[in-house]
């Protein structure tokens, strides 16, 4: 009887997992709709008064998305005003929904990765996940990793889709 060789880690592959990057922590949402006259109209007076006595110290630490779910035009101040505030407690503020929130954080846990550790090298994006990662993730990490990698492909490296070579230098 042979010896079993598990030649997938003994290959130069390099397993990418994107979970290996989610920023953890908290995330959480806020909807200035209820500040709003009417759910209509943004009175100043009224809405600064929201932010001066408005508990901040509750976004401590947190992923915050800022948004107003409701049909109104907010002028742009309104939402630095909030900016301010925020920034003094939370980890990270982004306008939009919580989609938009994850997929900027995603994009900063992209910014900090050394590409360079992929060069010449086999890459495998690994697919499954534990937690949901955006489709958008995916193909950003696909174009950043590209340059550097002989061959990527996604999947796991037992059975990978192909997606990439780079071409034989002539």
């Amino acid at each position: 009887m042979s010896e079993i060789i598990n030649r997938v880690a003994n290959s130069p592959i390099i397993t990418f997992k994107l979970e290996n990057y989610y920023p953890q922590g908290e995330r959480v949402v806020l909807d200035i709709k209820d500040q709003l006259f009417m759910e209509m109209i943004l009175r100043e007076k009224d809405f600064r008064a929201y932010v001066k006595e408005h508990d901040w110290a509750q976004y401590q630490d947190k992923y915050v998305a800022v948004t107003c779910s409701a049909d109104a035009i907010i002028p742009m101040w309104a939402y630095m005003l909030l900016s301010v505030k925020l920034e003094e407690f939370a980890a990270h503020i982004a306008f939009g929904t919580i989609d938009d929130l994850e997929k900027e954080l995603w994009q900063k846990a992209l910014d900090k990765i050394d590409y360079q550790q992929f060069e010449g090298r086999p890459v495998v994006i690994k697919g499954c996940s534990d937690i949901k990662i955006p489709e958008a993730i995916y193909m950003e990490a696909t174009r950043r990793i590209k340059p550097f990698a002989k061959k990527l492909s996604y999947g796991e490296p037992c059975s990978t889709v192909p997606l990439y070579r780079r071409p034989a230098k002539s």
